[in-house]
């Protein structure tokens, strides 16, 4: 959520973001929220100049029964004064309901080193790292490799579940369970704290997070209020909804593997094809509150922790800045990281790194200050930061498709085999 005083001070700020991030809708919203604000604070005064004149009448009315003279006159003026008081706070909460409800439907702005653009076509590649195998037979795609082994069973998902819901059997599961302990592994001896999250949020966190409802068609809502995590962001952004965090213990630094569950509407094609993109995948989620002047320098440090994994898997990958027409609603700044597969001949997204700054910290009620809870001064917002060490299925296809042999097996990583308990799937 943004700043109010920043929207009312300077709105042109936020109709630029608006149109850069590509939501024209925002842009009424960003009218009716600059209308309700004036009219909040002109009834707030109003409000206000009735309750001082109700307190003055109140008090006179005391100093007459004093001194033992009549009063009623007064005591009815000051009845209807109660009553426009009591009207006016009616009128002022449905207002603030009202400013804090479109509040919810306006993006973060992103920050001045994002370049403009309408789409993922304007995304700027900051580098590519490692060399694309070169193969002296056809490459295969994953889903022919995972196929021919059992690795992969998505008629298995289908017939329990649906399209969308792979099965990992055999190497495939080894696999997956390798690579998530490796991650899991770097990420803790990197100084993150690991955390078993519930696969279920309610709707508070949701919109506390930005995801709620921004996102609504992306996520599953099951009974009893809940909905299934898209991502375990939100489990660990919202474990600190409402604390005030001791500044010594920034930044606090915490991970995750967990299942993740979404909708994908209209995905057709070779693009999607295998694994590419599943309504459930597994991933190793990293989350940071820092101090608002450290969060620029966090989120670089995160990436290149992100890089590390790949560089240690021996997987060419790219670095992308996104434009803002291709950040989310949350996010200030982001980088993706790419992997190169072989044998589908493009590039594979396998992890985002974000800084949300304080928009959603303002939501969650997030902040910190000089010996935390029980410390003196004004608490200040913190900026929160997210990023996937990976999501596992695309990794596990660049993995299979990059490192497959003539015999149609796949050698495993070296940095996997502790993991995996073998050099090769066959």
């Amino acid at each position: 959520m943004l700043d109010l005083k920043v929207i009312r001070e300077h709105p042109e700020v936020v109709r630029q973001a608006v149109r850069a991030k590509q939501m024209p809708s925002a842009l009424g919203t960003l009218n009716q929220v600059l209308l309700l604000d004036e009219e909040h604070r002109l009834l707030r005064s109003d409000l206000e100049a009735n309750q001082a004149q109700r307190n003055a009448s109140s008090k006179r009315i005391g100093d007459l029964k004093r001194r033992g003279e009549a009063a009623g006159d007064l005591i009815r003026e000051m009845g209807a004064l109660s009553d426009e008081v009591k009207r006016l706070e009616e009128k002022s909460r449905s207002l603030d309901a009202q400013l804090q409800s479109a509040l919810l439907e306006l993006p973060n702005i992103p920050h001045e080193s994002v370049p403009y653009g309408a789409s993922e076509h304007d995304n700027r590649v900051m580098f590519e790292r490692g060399e694309k195998p070169a193969f002296d037979f056809e490459a295969k795609p994953h889903w022919e490799l995972a196929a021919a082994h059992g690795w992969i069973d998505l008629a298995a998902g289908v017939k329990t579940t649906g399209a969308g819901f792979p099965v990992f059997k055999g190497g495939g599961a080894r696999l997956l369970r390798g690579l998530i302990q490796y991650c899991l592994n770097a990420l803790v001896d990197a100084g993150y704290t690991e955390v078993a999250v519930p696969l279920m949020v309610n709707a508070e966190s949701a919109t506390a997070t930005g995801h709620l409802p921004d996102k609504e068609g992306q996520m599953y809502e099951v009974t009893d209020g809940f909905y299934l995590i898209p991502t375990s962001e939100l489990i660990l952004t919202g474990m600190h909804k409402g604390d005030i965090l001791d500044a010594a213990a920034l930044p606090l630094k915490y991970t995750a593997a967990s299942a993740c569950l979404r909708r994908e509407a209209g995905s057709y094609g070779a693009h999607v094809r295998g694994i590419n993109r599943t309504h459930q995948f597994d991933k190793v989620e990293m989350v940071q509150f820092t101090h608002p002047d450290e969060s620029y320098a966090a989120m670089e440090a995160m990436t290149g922790l992100s890089e590390s994994l790949l560089d240690a898997l021996e997987l060419p990958y790219r670095r992308l800045l996104m434009c803002t027409g291709d950040i989310g609603f949350t996010q200030a700044k982001k980088y993706d990281l790419e992997v190169w597969s072989a044998g589908q001949e493009r590039w594979l997204e396998v992890s985002s790194v974000s800084n949300i700054t304080d928009f959603q910290a303002r939501r969650l009620g997030t902040r910190f200050r000089e010996g935390g809870a029980q410390g003196r001064g004004k608490p200040e917002l913190v900026h929160t930061l997210n990023g996937s060490a990976f999501g596992m299925a695309r990794v596990i296809a660049a993995i299979l498709e990059n490192y497959q042999d003539a015999e149609g097996g796949v050698r495993v990583p070296v940095v996997l085999r502790p993991y995996v308990g073998r050099e090769r799937l066959e």
